[in-house]
């Protein structure tokens, strides 16, 4: 939740007043673009230079367990594995045969399956920190990080294109060229043009930011409102809106998952693609 503000009432702690209740005479404190901002842990509270706020140290902290889990796992394998490298094995094969082989195919994929499971990992892992006490909240409702792997897998999949196909070969990748289309051509080949180089990384980047942004929003919602409600005859609606608090973490961790997953399938999807001959 957000960190507050420096404020000089001493029941603002959360992202909302904790003295405000049903029937006080206040009205409901509603979640909203507030949630999702933070003071800087350190460095220029007025935004204009750099800072280092919750989100980054999220992420910075989900960075380090990732590696650290697959370091350990795999530092000394043995034949037998033991339960650690036994769970670091079913995840990465997962995500390898289940989205790298099924997408892209074993002879191609196999050199693409370092990014995908290290995408399918970090993504995971930032949309997770929702669920977990003190951090509550999922680093991929901030656009900023979605759109920055986002570009990374467009600076995988674009210049691999060229390569594969030469420039010739990639424009008509790119712009679906089809001389068969006849006097549309020129119309099908902007649109495919600006749809695969513009609107796939884009929808590929806001696709995971709105659902964590919208998951996010509700848990709020609900967490708020059972805190709000908890006053004289609220208290009714105060458990059902919990009991709506522990429904929705349940389909966080579902959603949260999802997401990661399609992700990583359409970043194969997009690479497939690349790789394809062109006809």
């Amino acid at each position: 939740m957000k960190e507050p503000a420096v404020s000089a009432d001493p029941t603002q702690t959360l992202a909302f007043d904790t003295s405000c209740h049903l029937f006080d005479g206040c009205g409901f404190p509603a979640p909203g673009l507030h949630s999702f901002m933070f003071e800087p842990l350190w460095g220029d509270a007025d935004g204009n230079g750099a800072y280092f706020n919750k989100p980054m140290l999220l992420a910075l902290l989900g960075s380090i367990i990732i590696v650290g889990f697959f370091w350990a796992a795999f530092a000394k394998p043995k034949m037998v594995p033991g339960k650690l490298q036994m769970v670091a094995e079913a995840g990465y094969d997962f995500v390898r045969r289940g989205i790298v082989y099924e997408t892209i195919g074993k002879k191609e994929g196999e050199k693409y399956v370092p990014l995908a499971v290290s995408l399918f990992f970090f993504i995971w892992i930032m949309n997770l920190w929702s669920i977990v006490p003190l951090a509550s909240f999922p680093v991929t409702s901030i656009i900023a990080y979605p759109m920055v792997l986002a570009a990374i897998v467009y600076l995988v999949w674009v210049p691999l294109t060229f390569k594969r196909h030469g420039f010739v070969g990639a424009f008509k990748n790119f712009t679906g060229y089809d001389k068969s289309l006849g006097p549309v051509l020129p119309l099908a080949m902007t649109i495919e043009f600006f749809s695969n180089l513009i609107v796939r990384p884009f929808t590929h980047a806001v696709r995971l930011f709105a659902n964590m942004f919208a998951g996010h929003t509700l848990l709020l919602l609900f967490t708020i409102a059972s805190w709000y409600m908890l006053n004289g005859i609220g208290i009714a609606y105060s458990a059902v809106s919990f009991v709506m608090v522990i429904v929705m973490t349940a389909f966080e961790l579902f959603i949260q998952a999802v997401q990661a997953y399609v992700f990583v399938l359409l970043t194969c999807t997009f690479i497939q693609g690349a790789l394809a001959e062109h006809h």
